[in-house]
């Protein structure tokens, strides 16, 4: 069963996710240092240090895999191209609810892309 939690962003706009779903992704961050939520693109975002790596968006997982691993991901199974703006953002894929069924695999996804975030270089601040 999918429950779908209904908050209002600053613009008081609704924004649905899924709450198993963030729920199990918190599980598999453990106690990982440096974790944050954040409400956005209509959905919940989780940031390492700051730098967004996967969000949960209805019952779909956007994932920030980066540029280089790109095709690897969309050549796995349930995987699609993140497309916001009707021009796909490259380096980002969504992965619909079929692919992350298994608590192992939504603990890959979720483990390569903190990984990939953790690795960037940290933002200059103004």
């Amino acid at each position: 069963m999918t429950f779908m939690c209904t908050a209002i962003d600053s613009k008081g706009a609704p924004m649905a996710y899924d709450a198993g779903l963030a729920q199990r992704v918190r599980e598999a961050l453990g106690e990982r240092p440096g974790i944050s939520e954040r409400k956005m693109f209509g959905g919940l975002a989780f940031l390492v240090d700051g730098k967004m790596f996967v969000g949960v968006l209805g019952s779909t997982l956007m994932a920030r895999v980066g540029p280089e691993r790109h095709p690897d991901a969309l050549a796995r199974p349930h995987v699609r191209a993140m497309d916001f703006t009707g021009r796909p953002m490259k380096g980002y894929v969504f992965i619909d609810p079929p692919g992350l069924d298994d608590d192992r695999e939504l603990a890959a996804w979720v483990s390569w892309c903190a990984a990939y975030a953790a690795a960037l270089p940290g933002k200059k601040s103004k």
